[in-house]
C-alpha cells in the first residue's frame, strides 16, 4: 500500500486526516485516568505539537523540526513519569482514535507499529510492584 503513496503520511491522506486523528485522540487521552493527569488543562498547544511531530514522523513536512529543532522526544518526556502501563494506555487511545477516524486496518496497523517503538522507549518509571520482581 505504501508503494503507491511513498509515505505513511500520504497514504493516510496527509494533513487533514492527521489533524482529525489528533483531534480524536486527545479527548481519549484527557479522559484516561492514567494519562489525563499528565497533560495540561489547555490541551490545544499539545495537540498542535503532536500534529507537527506526527506529520514529520510519518513522512510529511518537517513541521516540528522547523518550529522547535530536533525532536529529542525521549528527553522531552523525561519530566513525566511514563510507565509501561501508561505507554500501553497511550497506544490504546491512539488505536481507538485511528479506528474512529476510519483508517483502513492495514494503515492502522502500520501506524501503531511505528508508534510502539517510541511509546515504549519513553518509559522512564517502574510501576509499583514491578521493582520487587
Amino acid at each position: 500500500m505504501l508503494r503507491e503513496y511513498g509515505t505513511l503520511y500520504d497514504a493516510i491522506g496527509g494533513a487533514p486526516v492527521l489533524r482529525r486523528i489528533v483531534e480524536t485522540f486527545y479527548p481519549k487521552v484527557q479522559a484516561h485516568p492514567l494519562l489525563g493527569p499528565l497533560f495540561p488543562e489547555d490541551i490545544r498547544p499539545v495537540m498542535e505539537k503532536q500534529f507537527m511531530f506526527l506529520s514529520q514522523f510519518f513522512g510529511g513536512p518537517p513541521l516540528y523540526s522547523e518550529a522547535y529543532g530536533h525532536p529529542m522526544m525521549r528527553a522531552r518526556h523525561l519530566p513525566f513519569p511514563i510507565t509501561r502501563e501508561r505507554a500501553d494506555a497511550w497506544l490504546d487511545c491512539m488505536r481507538r482514535a485511528l479506528e474512529e477516524v476510519g483508517l483502513a486496518p492495514e494503515l492502522r496497523a502500520m501506524m501503531l507499529e511505528r508508534l510502539s517503538g517510541p511509546a515504549y522507549h519513553f518509559v522512564n518509571t517502574v510501576e509499583q510492584g514491578e521493582a520487587e520482581s
